[in-house]
């Protein structure tokens, strides 16, 4: 991990109710900025090295306030980048304001808060990403120097709720940071000291906002040769992208979930705010700072932990809306299909490992804690039993024998209290395959169902349905020889063939209250064979 200071504002943990995300890393960066100033308390100008440590100078900080007279309201911290200090921090005070500490020669990132005696006044944040320690220096860090940063939503009235300010410095290779988080408004800023190599300076500011029509996440990125003094950003609504976020109303689920969102690339404290059953949250965030993230956390079931879902990266456009829904039918297997993403199936040697998401939710998107009564998946080597596990659906391994064999492998889970009305999932994959000399992933396929269901799960009566049929894994895109989809009424005691064209299929729905049951035979251009079938896949009403 980089060497980091985390400044001024109101601590992670302590922002409230939206600084969420990924406040565990920031923490961590503010623990280290602790230690730091531990380690290396402000030294005398008089302090001679020790034999055979490095040569040192003296540091000396002094610091004033927006009137300009000296002030002992701040913190400071002085991180080392490269040289013989490459490795050094610290975090020197003394309450008059000037302060001197001794550290080895080098290039160093400082970075002060100033505090003003007043609160409603704001805070000042001074970041000199260029300090080159070549003899005896002084530094002033002067409030006088900053800016505001004024980043606003297009809603008159939203609420701020927090904000994060980070700057990170490279320098022969090695990269520091530094950050500041902060509850309340009034924040200004300024670059102090010459300025460093250009692109070497990389800055973002995070701004989180509530209002009546939606919630903001308003973040922007910076790349130069100094850091930021003053931001003023006010975009308009149509500058903004939308995200809406459905959670929908699980069966036993009681109380209220929670929906975070934040910029995938870079520490940020994120927004964060409760989300009721069958309710939608709605966040209008900036295109401008990349992708975002969203985390959503199901209310408890009995029995259950909370389930927590993830969507990253998810790509935002200027005046678009993007949906995700989150626990909701038809739950069923789902492949990670990002670049790089690790495979659901992988031999290596004589070892063969499943993992795959088997109750994935309607949006694909995989639990943390799957609601499941039971779940088991056996592998079968020529006909022959190799063995059994039980416990979390679609995740096995098992030891077998080398030589090319036929392989069967069955991944099943009942979903709910495990009656008769429970829903139930099984995939069973056919393949070929011989021990590897590497890591190698198996020829897995799944089809992925997603009708447009209410958040209940329900879809109308005597309606007729279409439902988008997608296939992932090993006969994704054009690895299909054959695919045969049906459905049933009867919980798959009969099964009616529904074609696919154009990637959909379509179907009437039967009576109020009944259960719909969904089936996929298929395979793809090598033999390999997948036989999926979701029992009590969604209901109607």
């Amino acid at each position: 991990m980089n060497d980091s200071s985390t400044s001024g504002g109101t601590p992670c943990n302590t922002v409230g109710r939206n600084a969420l995300g990924r406040c565990t890393v920031l923490r961590t960066l503010a623990l280290a900025g602790v230690l730091a100033g531990t380690t290396l308390s402000a030294l005398p100008p008089t302090a001679v090295a020790a034999s055979g440590a490095p040569e040192t100078y003296a540091l000396t900080i002094r610091h004033l306030d927006r009137a300009g007279a000296a002030t002992g309201g701040y913190s400071t911290h002085v991180t080392g980048i490269s040289g013989p200090g490459a490795q050094q921090e610290a975090a020197p005070y003394d309450a008059s304001g000037t302060v001197t500490v001794r550290l080895p020669k080098g290039r160093y990132l400082l970075d002060s808060t100033l505090y003003g005696s007043d609160p409603a006044t704001g805070t000042d944040w001074v970041v000199q990403p260029r300090l080159d320690l070549n003899g005896d220096t002084t530094v002033t860090v002067d409030a006088r120097t900053t800016a505001p940063v004024d980043v606003r939503p297009p809603e008159s009235g939203a609420r701020y709720l927090n904000s994060i300010g980070f700057v990170e410095v490279t320098h022969e290779g090695t990269t520091r940071s530094a950050n500041i988080m902060t509850a309340r408004e009034g924040l200004r800023v300024a670059h102090l000291g010459p300025a460093s190599e250009a692109g070497s300076v990389k800055e973002w500011f995070d701004t989180y906002w509530s209002g009546a029509r939606a919630d903001y996440g308003l973040g922007y990125t910076f790349t130069s040769d100094r850091a930021l003094t003053g931001l003023v950003r006010h975009p308009a609504a149509g500058g903004l992208a939308t995200v809406k976020i459905r959670g929908a109303a699980a069966e036993g689920a009681t109380g209220t979930g929670f929906v975070s969102v934040q910029p995938s690339a870079g520490p940020t404290v994120g927004l964060a705010q409760p989300l009721e059953p069958s309710a939608t949250a709605t966040v209008m965030v900036n295109p401008e700072r990349g992708r975002w993230d969203v985390e959503y956390t199901g209310p408890a079931a009995p029995e259950t932990p909370p389930n927590r879902y993830v969507a990253n990266g998810i790509a935002v456009h200027a005046g678009a809306t993007t949906t995700r829904t989150f626990d909701n039918a038809v739950f069923g297997p789902a492949l990670d299909t990002t670049p790089g993403a690790r495979p659901a199936g992988v031999r290596d040697g004589n070892r063969i490992a499943l993992d795959v998401p088997l109750l994935a939710d309607g949006d694909g998107h995989a639990p943390s804690a799957p609601r499941f009564h039971s779940a088991t998946t056996t592998l079968h080597r020529d006909g022959v039993l190799i063995g059994t596990r039980r416990g979390e659906p679609g995740r096995a391994e098992f030891t077998t024998t080398p030589g090319t064999a036929s392989y069967r492998l069955t991944a099943s889970a009942t979903r709910g209290d495990g009656t008769a009305s429970s829903g139930r999932v099984t995939a069973a994959w056919t393949f070929t395959s011989a021990a590897t000399t590497r890591p190698t992933a198996l020829p897995l396929s799944t089809v992925r169902f997603a009708p447009d269901l209410a958040l209940d799960g329900t879809a109308p009566a005597g309606t007729l349905l279409r439902v988008p049929v997608t296939v992932q894994g090993a006969a994704a895109g054009t690895g299909v020889r054959s695919l045969t989809v049906s459905t049933s009424v009867d919980n798959g005691t009969t099964w009616t063939r529904v074609p696919v064209i154009d990637g959909q299929m379509a179907f009437r729905t039967p009576a109020s209250g009944r259960t719909v049951s969904l089936r996929a035979e298929l395979t793809d251009t090598r033999g390999n064979t997948l036989t999926q079938t979701q029992l009590g896949a969604f209901r109607t009403r």
